[in-house]
Formats: structure tokens, sequence, C-alpha cells
């Protein structure tokens, strides 16, 4: 259940209210008029509650919920227990999320920078925008309206969008990693670029974005990064990307728009990555990905291909076992 110690509660609300916020429809008219109290997940939810059903691992938690009402797709509908209230909506995951955001949204009273942030005289920060006690921002640093710097963030050489969310820890624009070798020793590189984050980013707890060496490091509007993730000079992201932790994108390669990496993933440099690509958690990837492309493993490959070795390794694994 929710803390309400850490979360505070807006209010109560009606079934009716929930599912024109959410774009979500009532299966039965007669349930709208309800009064929902709070959200809750499937096996923890109570009367009064509001929980949801995404996957389908948690179909048995759905038939036994004690929930007052759920957000379901259509497809689970005859399988809903008796008296519980139905939300219909085509993603239940998205329309939760909005419900919940009405029931806890948070308090907007603070809005400032926080006296125990460092902002250089030079910097600009943008319209109803939050940085928070530990927070550094560097000299000529732009910050746009409504976004939130977490404490002990740390952005130099950035130029920030509206609506953008960096979590603590968080370290933007520090050099890029650049050397030239000579005559037996190696020579710093001036990284003479910056980072560039479009509207609407999200950027998690010690997450590292370098700025470029020469031309920007650029992460596209709408992308979303998990925590400690490590992203190299030069790098640009299209437009709502995901990112999952523990990734690494090394110098200069190019993503494209709607990508999404999977925890632990490697990109080499100098890579170009289509839009719509999916790369599976632990992958290697070492050459060009099109758009589109699912790939997976070390080196990645095809994800077809990649399950074909996986089985073959595991069926030699086996003979030779037998064998012995």
């Amino acid at each position: 259940m929710v803390d309400t110690d850490f979360f505070k509660k807006n209010g109560n609300f009606k079934l009716k209210v929930l599912a024109e916020l959410s774009e979500s429809k009532i299966a039965n008219e007669n349930d709208a008029e309800k009064i929902i109290r709070n959200v809750a997940s499937l096996d923890e939810a109570a009367e009064g509650d509001i929980t949801f059903l995404q996957n389908v691992k948690y179909v048995d938690a759905f038939r036994n919920t004690k929930a007052s009402a759920c957000i379901v797709s259509k497809k689970y509908i005859d399988i809903a227990p008796h008296g519980l209230a139905l939300l219909i909506s085509d993603d239940p995951n998205y329309a939760y999320a909005k419900i919940a955001e009405k029931f806890y949204h948070k308090d907007n009273t603070y809005i400032s920078v926080a006296t125990e942030a460092f902002v250089d005289t030079s910097a600009t920060i943008g319209a109803r925008s939050q940085v928070f006690p530990g927070a550094y921002i560097g000299p000529n640093c732009r910050i746009g309206k409504n976004c939130v710097i977490h404490p002990n963030a740390y952005i130099v050489n950035s130029v920030i969008g509206d609506n953008v969310i960096i979590h603590s820890g968080s370290r933007i624009g520090q050099d890029g990693f650049g050397y030239a070798f000579f005559k037996g020793k190696y020579h710093k590189i001036p990284q003479l670029g910056r980072v560039i984050i479009e509207n609407d980013v999200e950027i998690g707890a010690n997450t590292t974005i370098d700025r470029g060496a020469g031309p920007d490091t650029v992460i596209g509007e709408g992308t979303k990064i998990d925590n400690l993730v490590q992203i190299g000079h030069n790098v640009k992201i299209g437009k709502h990307c995901i990112l999952v932790s523990q990734c690494g994108i090394s110098g200069s390669t190019t993503i494209g728009d709607y990508t999404i990496i999977g925890g632990q993933a490697g990109i080499t440099g100098h890579l170009k990555i289509g839009s719509k690509v999916q790369i599976a958690g632990k992958s290697g990837v070492m050459t060009d990905i099109a758009d589109g492309g699912i790939v997976g493993g070390v080196p990645s490959v095809p994800i077809k291909n990649w399950h074909r070795q996986t089985v073959a390794i595991k069926k030699l694994a086996e003979s030779k076992g037998n064998n012995e």
C-alpha cells in the first residue's frame, strides 16, 4: 500500500472522473458514481481501491483481487470477479499512471532554486523549474521551463529543454573520453562540444552523459534513461527511446527514434543504430543495425539467430555431459 507519510494523497474521486482522466470506458455505467479512495496493486487492494491488470502473469491475482475497481483490456472482462467495477482501456498501464498521478499529484509549492544549490550567475533557469539542494549548475548552462533537478545532480556545458527531470547523482556535460597517442604517451584532446537535452527527457540517478568533443552530444525529445547509464561523447540519441539501467553507449554512435536498449547492453563507438530497434539485455553491439532490427547476444545477431545459438550450445553441452 502507498505510505502517505511519504506520498500525500489528494482525495477521493468518482469512477467516472477517473475514467475520463485515463481515457478509459466504464464497463457498467451503474458503477459511474462509485467512490474510489486509493490506488493499489492487485494483491494488496482492498475495498475502495482501484488497481490494474497489464501482464497475463497476474491473471490469478486479478481473479482474487479485493479491489473495488480494476483497469483492464477487453479480453479480461469475462473472468472478472463478481461485483468488480471495470475500466476498459487499450493500455491499462497508461491508464493507471494517469489515475495514480491524480491521487498523488506532486505539490508544486516549492518552485525555486534551493539556497543550498549552486547555480552560476551566468546560467539561466526557466519558469517553474526546481533545483534542489546540492545540485550544481555550471556557467552558461540553460535549463528550460518546468524542469526538476534533483539533489546532487551536476550539470555543466549543457542546454536543457522544458519538462526535463534529472535525478540525483547524475553527471552531465563533463569531459568526453578522448586522447591522442603520440610518442609513447596519451595526450588529452579538448572536449569542445555541449550536451543538448531536448524536451520531456528523464535521466535516472547516477547516469553520466559526456559532452561532445566538437559536435554536441544530443538526447532526443521524450527519451527516458534509467539509472547508471553511460553515454559517451558525440552520441546522438533520437526521440522517445528507452535506455535501461547499466547500458553503455560509446562515443559517436547515432541511435534513431523509438529504440529500446536493454539493461547492461553495450554498444561500441561510431555505429549507426536505426529507429524502432530492440537490443536485448547484456547484448554486445559491434555492427550497425537497420531500422526495426531486433538483436541479442555477444556479439549481437538477429534475435532468432541468438535463440538458435543458445539452444545449440545447450544441446552441445548436454550431449557432452551425457558422454562423460
